[in-house]
């Protein structure tokens, strides 16, 4: 084992490892119930999505230690989950089939393009300043749908939305709300699920001691493994051109997520290679673009890169074997469907929230002084919450960049590469 994963050259042992894979876990477990709470909406079965969740997390970040041997955990991602049930399935009423064979033909052209480099050009093609957008606009989209889930936050006929009443389960939320965001913010480990067990703790006198219904019930504590989902999607429903602008969608945030992440992650532990560059990240790529394939098959939104693989690194973590022990260390939460089930939207309503906020640093990487950049950057930015898809805020942000940077006389800021993409976008709109 210290051979494999090459414990001398990365000044590490055993004990760090596992301590910094028990970090880890910690760190990312929340999705556990988050990602299943999210696609639930969808009409696809809670049990049948943690199951799902669980292979892909355990199996992706089992393959990047493995393959890769980066202390990299991948888990199904924040912002994407929300993008396919808010937008894809809910919004443009693709059935949940459709969008899991979408998921699937977008993780496989990611695998392709990091076999074969092409991200490479891509990446170039793609302005930063974008990136950075469009970071933050799933940010402030995740933290909607947070406050939505919990009451917090209405639809209003004269004002479009606003505040709801403050009834049980919107105080609840609140207090749960100030809980988490203390843990955070004293970097609490494993802050996001001891808030979410917290707030479900506040959420148990609901419907019993005041309130109408209770939203906490108790059902078990095991149950086996749901695989119902299990290879349900839709392969050639999916690769309909009008589902096309959702892969691209699925594809361009994961691609970027990864990337951030791996360069995040690599500078925050001086894990990069003889060039600078992050290390091993071609077979990083691979991985995630396996996760995201994988998260088709098994019937969940796509997988990608954690930056909550940071939390290891700080403990020390610098081989693969901390993403092995994140990765074994979740699949024995496939058989507690039933007890993670009691857990209420307005419990993981907190750690959305707060991921959101999370989310929102590249806004300090815009140059908002320089408004050929600002603009289609506030455009993709706020146009995702706003529009309540990723695409949008994707399609407006390239589409206003090349207008703008063309009438200004900075025709050379626009790639060929961007060109085939706004012809792409143009067409997304029309169809």
């Amino acid at each position: 084992m210290e051979n494999f994963f090459d414990f001398k050259k990365n000044k590490t042992n055993l004990r760090t490892e596992i301590l910094a894979g028990i970090t880890t876990f910690l760190a990312f477990m929340y999705i556990i119930v988050v990602n299943p709470d999210i696609l639930k909406n969808t009409g696809m079965p809670f049990s049948a999505v943690l199951t799902a969740t669980v292979l892909v997390s355990a199996f992706s970040s089992i393959m990047m230690g493995l393959y890769a041997k980066n202390p990299i955990v991948l888990a199904p991602g924040m912002g994407l989950n929300a993008f396919f049930a808010y937008s894809v399935v809910i919004g443009m009423g693709v059935g949940w089939q459709t969008a899991l064979g979408a998921v699937f033909w977008s993780g496989v052209v990611f695998l392709l393009l990091s076999i074969f480099n092409i991200r490479t050009h891509i990446v170039k093609a793609i302005p930063k300043q974008i990136r950075y957008a469009v970071a933050a606009g799933i940010g402030i989209f995740i933290t909607l749908i947070g406050f939505i889930n919990s009451g917090f936050i209405v639809s209003n006929p004269a004002t479009v939305i606003g505040r709801g009443m403050l009834n049980e389960s919107t105080i609840t939320f609140l207090a749960g709300l100030a809980v988490t965001g203390v843990f955070v913010a004293r970097r609490v480990k494993g802050a996001l699920i001891l808030g979410i067990t917290i707030t479900t703790i506040l959420a148990v006198p609901i419907g019993r001691l005041w309130g109408e219904s209770a939203i906490v019930n108790f059902n078990g504590f095991f149950a086996a493994p749901d695989f119902s989902l299990l290879f349900c999607l839709d392969f050639m429903g999916s690769l309909k051109f009008s589902m096309f602008p959702v892969m691209f969608a699925f594809l361009f945030t994961d691609m970027f997520d990864s990337l951030s992440t791996f360069v995040g992650v690599a500078e925050a532990g001086n894990l990069t290679d003889a060039d600078g560059e992050p290390r091993n990240i071609k077979e990083s790529l691979i991985v995630d673009g396996f996760s995201t394939m994988i998260s088709g098959l098994a019937g969940s939104s796509p997988g990608t890169s954690y930056i909550e693989s940071a939390a290891g690194i700080e403990e020390g973590g610098r081989s693969g074997l901390t993403a092995v022990i994140s990765g074994l260390l979740v699949i024995p939460f496939m058989f507690f469907s039933p007890l993670l089930s009691i857990i209420p939207s307005i419990a993981t309503a907190p750690a959305l929230v707060l991921v959101g906020a999370f989310m929102m640093k590249p806004v300090q990487k815009i140059n908002w002084s320089k408004f050929d950049d600002a603009i289609p950057a506030f455009l993709a930015l706020i146009l995702i919450p706003i529009t309540y898809s990723i695409t949008q805020g994707i399609i407006w942000g390239f589409l206003s960049w090349t207008i703008i940077k063309f009438l200004t006389g900075k025709r050379n800021e626009i790639t060929p590469m961007m060109i085939a993409i706004d012809i792409f976008a143009i067409a997304a709109l029309i169809v």
